[in-house]
């Protein structure tokens, strides 16, 4: 089936700035949102993994989408995350996100309890029903503990409001299994798969990457649409040791992404606790993979 991208193509998970005394940093981060969607990003996805949605209060994710909202405009779509481990909590959060002017809600598996198919389906269809907010389901087997299984995506996707996935499950196979019998716009939520997923009727990504270079990685799916699939692969595999340093070297994203935009004079701040800053040797070695993809 064809896949529409109902928040546009390429969007980025977004860091939340903190003051360097831990606050949320508004200002901030409306600067940051100007500066992605000025270069090229299609949406927003705050209070995600990213995002730090777990040391975020419930005002301050409203807060992040009202301010964002008023830097972007209607230039960008803004998602944010409701997802947690209490399906009446995260009902709350969808309503307070519908009331902030966000344009979806990212919905993760409830986390820790590892919640049975048959109960993980109720869960979603409980927030899907909740507001008027399209949802996007958010499968990261990796820290919830829990799998939303492709028997399960294909009744999910029967619900009217459930329009996407974030695909973090790192089971392409079962995506495309899901893309070819549903209109699920799939977004690649690994950066290693963006144009992978893409190929085989994706509906693009959502970049924790995109932070710190969005028009680079904007560039593989334009070519691909513009047919130049041999440009797409090379942009793709020129973002790979990047994408690497930042993904998968030991650190989660919110740490390596802070650490570059902070070297970078963009907003950032540091990580809420239990997370730490990267240390002076990893910075390092993240500014050299980054220079040498902006500036190779």
């Amino acid at each position: 089936m064809t896949t529409t991208a109902p928040f546009g193509r390429a969007l980025c998970a977004m860091i939340t700035p903190f003051s360097a005394d831990g606050a949320l940093d508004l200002d901030g981060a409306q600067r940051l949102a100007d500066h992605l969607v000025s270069r090229g990003c299609d949406g927003l996805v705050l209070s995600g993994t990213t995002g730090e949605s777990p040391t975020t209060s419930d005002a301050e994710k409203a807060a992040l989408v009202e301010a964002v909202r008023e830097a972007v405009g209607d230039r960008a779509s803004i998602v944010t995350g409701v997802g947690t481990s209490d399906t009446r909590h995260t009902v709350e959060l969808a309503l307070q996100a519908e009331k902030a002017g966000a344009d979806g809600v990212l919905v993760v598996s409830p986390y820790y309890s590892r919640p049975p198919q048959d109960a993980l389906e109720d869960h979603f269809r409980t927030v899907a029903d909740a507001s008027g907010l399209p949802v996007v389901l958010y499968d990261i087997p990796g820290r919830t503990g829990t799998r939303i299984e492709p028997g399960t995506m294909l009744r999910l996707a029967e619900h009217p409001r459930i329009v996407a996935v974030k695909d973090c499950s790192y089971d392409f196979l079962g995506a495309q299994k899901v893309l070819a019998r549903t209109e699920l716009a799939y977004y690649a939520g690994c950066d290693e798969h963006n144009l992978a997923l893409y190929a085989v009727g994706g509906a693009g990504y959502v970049s924790t990457v995109a932070n710190v270079v969005p028009t680079q990685l904007r560039s593989v799916l334009d070519a691909f649409d513009a047919g130049d699939t041999a440009t797409a692969a090379r942009a793709q595999r020129r973002a790979t040791p990047l994408i690497e340093s930042m993904m998968a070297a030991g650190l989660p994203g919110t740490v390596t992404a802070k650490a570059l935009l902070n070297e970078l004079g963009l907003p950032a701040g540091p990580v809420r606790a239990p997370l730490r800053p990267a240390a002076r040797e990893t910075v390092d070695k993240l500014l050299a993979a980054y220079e040498e993809l902006t500036t190779g």
